[in-house]
């Protein structure tokens, strides 16, 4: 008898379905899947003029396409992907198409949309230096280019958040530290003197928003009405802060614009600057959508002097090909963002390596996705000459709906002002009041974007109800602005007829 003889031999696995299995695709299996992905993308793209913007199906029956069992099989990925673009490509409102001129049009372009599949892989949290060396260095040299791209100090605090309105609250926050004679870091707002923020009717509600969460208030939050052109009132605004100085509010910051969300509008911040420096008011500049059209020729001249903010905020997802989530906060006060929010328990210290950034110290978020590759990629495979050609295509686009519409009988141009290629438009038959003028174009809004075939937005001005067109995806052609006005035109002739 063996020694081993003696052992009682293994039982028989239990009976019943085999385990599931565990562990990730194969690397075959990812680029086999990949392969099948890229295929439906270049379809995709190759199509795009022939597909609708938007969906015609109603939120029910969308809810109801997906509106299945929590799956407990696996599934073979080719089948979700048929069903991806059976069922969620067609019922997107498609932002990436060349005919999308709503809100604030933006692209994502070829490198960039790789980028993102490079950044899911690898999957780095860029919140420590030690946690994610290499990002933190293309983060610090894409800040670095976008300071330059802009004409701002590179020699302050900057970092990348995922929009304009974080980016606001994480600008005030910093405001707030940085006044003197309050410690709201460590003892509070309780006590203190009540602060107020100075923007005009056109600031966007992410300062309100601001307001809101900051413990500010809506109530002091106070809106200068705008000029004619959109831009704030530098005479309103010094007689406003002096009142309330003298009624014992204590001024917080100015937010001023370069390119208002309704109308393209920009901020006299040279005027604006010289006011918050006579009053120790901290200058927050929104140029999330106009600060980084100065790369585009025709635009550069008619922008301010970007430097004399104290904090800035510009959205490459806006404007230089990039998707969805990229906004770049800077400010020119170094450790203005990192004496605000550097919070560091013994489980994040680190031995710091000369020349390291923690960029968990520049705002709330400890969590932070490597979003500065795509921004990398972008701008070393086109260029910023690449980029400027671009954005500059985009203007003369704007330029020929602008020319088209002034020629045309009872359409106006409301915006003439702005140098960006976003153009507000209305139709104005002779005899309608503002009512019914209102009423018109509303309904001429809707049906072009009932038609599918393109898609706009509208603001309210002291004109009225007005269409607005954003004119910025890397798609958009000549051949779609004609389109877009062939549209208005037929919608303007069919809600208008009965006149």
């Amino acid at each position: 008898m063996t020694t081993t003889d003696h052992l009682t031999a293994p039982s028989a696995p239990p009976a019943g379905p085999p385990p599931a299995a565990v562990g990730d695709w194969t690397p075959e299996e990812l680029e086999s899947n990949g392969r099948l992905l890229l295929k439906r993308l270049s379809e995709h793209f190759a199509s795009l003029r022939t597909q609708p913007v938007t969906t015609d199906r109603s939120a029910k029956d969308i809810h109801q396409l997906f509106d299945e069992p929590l799956p407990r099989d696996p599934q073979d990925f080719a089948a979700v992907l048929d069903q991806t673009w059976r069922d969620v490509r067609p019922h997107l409102t498609q932002w990436n198409h060349p005919r999308f001129h709503a809100y604030f049009s933006n692209s994502s372009s070829g490198p960039a949309i790789l980028a993102e599949t490079a950044a899911a892989a690898l999957n780095v949290n860029v919140m420590l230096w030690d946690a994610a060396p290499a990002a933190a260095a293309v983060e610090s040299t894409v800040l670095r280019w976008l300071c330059e791209m802009l004409a701002y100090p590179a020699d302050g605090d900057a970092v990348l958040v995922d929009g304009a309105s974080l980016a606001t609250l994480y600008a005030l926050a910093a405001a707030r530290e940085h006044l003197t004679g309050l410690d709201v870091r460590r003892t509070g707002l309780a006590g203190g003197p009540v602060l107020r923020v100075y923007a005009s009717d056109q600031t966007h509600s992410s300062i309100d928003k601001a307001a809101l969460t900051l413990g500010i208030g809506l109530d002091n939050v106070v809106r200068l009405p705008a000029r004619p052109d959109g831009s704030m009132d530098p005479a309103d605004l010094d007689a406003r802060l002096r009142e309330d100085v003298t009624n014992g509010y204590r001024p917080l910051a100015v937010v001023a614009n370069v390119g208002t969300t309704s109308t393209g509008g920009i901020d006299p911040l040279d005027d604006i600057a010289e006011l918050c420096t006579r009053h120790g008011v901290w200058l927050h500049v929104d140029a999330a959508y106009g600060g980084f059209w100065r790369l585009a020729g025709p635009v550069r001249p008619h922008l301010p002097d970007l430097a004399v903010a104290d904090s800035l905020v510009a959205n490459p997802h806006k404007v230089l090909l990039c998707p969805m989530e990229a906004s770049a906060l800077l400010s020119r006060h170094r450790d203005a963002l990192t004496n605000t929010f550097r919070l560091v328990p013994e489980y994040l210290t680190t031995r710091h390596e000369d020349g390291g950034v923690d960029f968990m110290n520049y705002s709330l978020q400890l969590g932070r996705q490597f979003r500065a590759l795509k921004l990398w990629w972008i701008l070393k495979t086109f260029g910023t000459d690449g980029i400027a050609a671009r954005l500059t295509a985009s203007t003369t686009l704007a330029d020929r709906l602008r020319s088209v519409a002034a020629a045309a009988p009872h359409w106006q141009v409301t915006n003439a002002h702005t140098p960006f290629p976003l153009v507000c438009l209305r139709y104005a038959p002779d005899g309608l009041d503002r009512t019914a003028t209102d009423d018109l174009n509303r309904r001429i809004h809707h049906r072009v974007n009932a038609g599918h075939r393109s898609y706009v937005s509208h603001t309210v001005t002291d004109d009225g109800y007005v269409i607005r067109v954003s004119i910025g995806n890397i798609h958009t052609r000549a051949e779609d602005i004609d389109a877009l006005w062939d549209e208005l035109t037929a919608a303007a002739r069919q809600e208008g007829g009965h006149l």
